[in-house]
């Protein structure tokens, strides 16, 4: 009547149907989650230069360099369908060249189970703060702002920005001593 593979085929596609339903069902559990947490960012020491840039044209551009703090609680964003987060600081400025400029200074991956509350003092950006003219010296309206993507088990990669900024005044006068 039913040989062994029309009987195995059916277990085999009644399995994979429970496996998506419950796949489903774990990221419907999720879904309306306010992953949204306050994060406090402080500038401890804001410097620019005026130095050459790597690219061929060899002109002359501006280049950030701060440390800052970070202090932020995020055990809280961990569920059983958070396998990890990737947490990254940007800036975000205008100049008279472009009306929108965001560079990422910093990132880190929190895995499930690390711990997830985080109070750094005097960091180093992790990435360079390069303007591609001169417009950092003198800017005041820099904004560093905390985001992180949520890595799930199933489901949506969304990308969230912490409640809570920190504006940021470069110097007017170009630093000439090494930092």
């Amino acid at each position: 009547m039913h040989s062994f593979i029309s009987r195995a085929n059916a277990i085999l596609a009644y399995t994979l149907t429970v496996l998506a339903f419950l796949t489903f069902v774990c990221f419907i559990s999720t879904l309306f989650i306010d992953y949204r947490t306050t994060a406090t960012m402080e500038a401890v020491k804001v410097v620019v230069k005026n130095v050459p840039d790597y690219a061929a044209s060899r002109e002359k551009n501006d280049l950030g360099y701060l440390t800052f703090n970070l202090k932020t609680d995020l055990s809280h964003l961990f569920n059983w369908n958070v396998k990890q987060l990737f947490l990254y600081l940007t800036a975000e400025y205008t100049t008279p060249n472009n009306v929108l400029n965001q560079v990422v200074l910093w990132d880190k991956i929190i895995l499930r189970g690390e711990n997830a509350v985080l109070d750094f003092k005097n960091m180093n950006t992790k990435y360079y703060f390069w303007d591609d003219g001169n417009g950092l010296r003198g800017n005041s309206n820099v904004t560093l702002t905390l985001s992180w993507n949520i890595i799930p088990n199933a489901g949506l990669l969304p990308s969230i920005f912490a409640l809570g900024h920190h504006a940021i005044q470069f110097p007017n006068e170009y630093t000439k001593a090494r930092v």
